[in-house]
């Protein structure tokens, strides 16, 4: 089994990668060793620079037991012309398992589709999918239940948004994305992915409409990495789309404010709300850890 998108997996399956991730979190903190993945050896093969998602799953395999190799762009034979098929079905002889950190989601889709061991999703420009579990997780512990959840998308239609539609779409929340002209998550891929859920996702057309009511208010970087050349007129585009005070004072009191990091303070969210007491984006980051061991326990044992 292969993890690229959040569609991969069932609702069910969701539910059980959440209740294992939190039980992996508890017996951490309680100082309980873990060794579910001795012996076993996890690839990272990133083409894009992180700091979460490379020391998240390098630290999850350790915890468990494991090991992790990284292999960056520079460093891999794909960099001098290297066929991906030949790489990823030379990296499954050596390794138990791949994240793939890359550009193109057609890249990871064709390491999955060559590799002999489960292959995951580690960021495509079109999906984020262990990033937006984890966000879940955060959720579930401040909120305990996904019933009645209403979540707000700020900003760019981008891979993050992606996975929060998709993830919408499999749990049954309801979601409503506020994003500039031209901004838009792609049509074909929002309708596919609303095809046959009970969830509402919706477009809407400001930022204080989106907010109105929610649960959750989430951000992204109004440029990600290969964008930068179009910071300039991604500001301009994007100033309206920021999470602000004013903003966050639509959605419920108890409202929780997420943003995946790096964050942009003074764009697409301001200092005060993102150090401020609705702010869960530290209990994120960290949860991408949990998350992370609960997704290689599934795939690997």
């Amino acid at each position: 089994m292969d993890l690229l998108k959040v569609s991969d997996l069932s609702k069910v399956e969701v539910q059980a990668l959440l209740e294992r991730a939190a039980r992996l979190k508890d017996l951490q903190r309680k100082g309980v060793p873990q060794s579910s993945l001795l012996g076993r050896v996890l690839g990272l093969i990133f083409e894009k620079s992180s700091t979460r998602t490379r020391v998240s799953f390098e630290t999850a395999m350790y915890q468990l037991g494991g090991n992790a190799i990284f292999i960056s762009g520079r460093d891999s034979q794909v960099g001098r012309g290297e066929p991906i098929r030949d790489t990823a079905r030379v990296m499954a002889r050596y390794v138990d398992a791949l994240v793939v950190r890359t550009f193109g989601h057609d890249i990871v889709e064709e390491y999955a589709q060559y590799s002999d061991v489960p292959v995951i999703n580690g960021l495509t420009d079109m999906h984020h999918p262990c990033q937006v579990l984890s966000d879940i997780l955060t959720i579930t512990e401040r909120r305990g239940t996904l019933d009645g959840l209403e979540v707000a998308w700020i900003g760019d239609g981008n891979n993050m948004a992606n996975s929060w539609i998709e993830a919408a779409a499999v749990l049954g929340f309801n979601l409503k994305l506020a994003c500039p002209a031209g901004y838009l998550p792609d049509a074909a891929f929002l309708e596919r992915a609303c095809a046959g859920t009970s969830a509402k996702i919706e477009i809407v057309g400001t930022v204080e409409e989106a907010a109105e009511g929610a649960d959750v208010l989430n951000t992204d970087v109004w440029a990600s990495m290969g964008q930068e050349a179009e910071s300039d007129d991604r500001g301009a585009a994007f100033e309206k789309f920021q999470i602000n005070s004013k903003v966050l004072s639509g959605a419920k009191k108890e409202a929780m404010v997420m943003h995946c990091l790096p964050a942009h303070r003074g764009e697409e969210i301001t200092e005060e709300v993102l150090e401020g007491p609705n702010s869960v984006i530290w209990d994120q980051a960290e949860n991408r850890l949990h998350m992370q061991k609960a997704i290689l326990e599934t795939l690997l044992t």
